[in-house]
């Protein structure tokens, strides 16, 4: 699961579910004009609404996860060309089959001192 700090982006644009890692890593770098192997993590959804698949580099090498929804679908973004940043709370959200878009992390300031 992506720690706190981890960016997330969307692919808002359908992708070929028969790609595997590198293809999939292929086109991060081709269409969305990212590097694959920084530790982002990138969404991508199929055609149908109710897929998703993962992609991650986690340092000793490339990740893919698959979810498949079986009653539902996932809250996908408008598609167009491009990409999205989802917040972490957002993402487990989207993950789970839930509306991520009425997900809003909660911001706490650092403290100064701790008590």
């Amino acid at each position: 699961m992506p720690s706190h700090k981890m960016r997330i982006l969307v692919a808002t644009q359908p992708v070929d579910f028969r790609k595997g890692h590198d293809g999939l890593a292929a086109l991060v770098q081709s269409a969305l004009k990212e590097d694959p192997f920084t530790g982002t993590v990138f969404v991508f959804r199929a055609k149908r609404a109710d897929r998703l698949k993962i992609l991650f580099w986690d340092g000793s090498g490339l990740v893919m996860g698959y979810k498949r929804l079986e009653e539902t679908t996932f809250a996908w973004p408008t598609i167009r060309d491009g990409v999205m940043t989802l917040n972490r709370a957002q993402f487990e959200a989207l993950f789970a089959g839930l509306d991520w878009r009425k997900v809003r992390a909660l911001e706490a300031r650092k403290p100064a001192a701790a008590e």
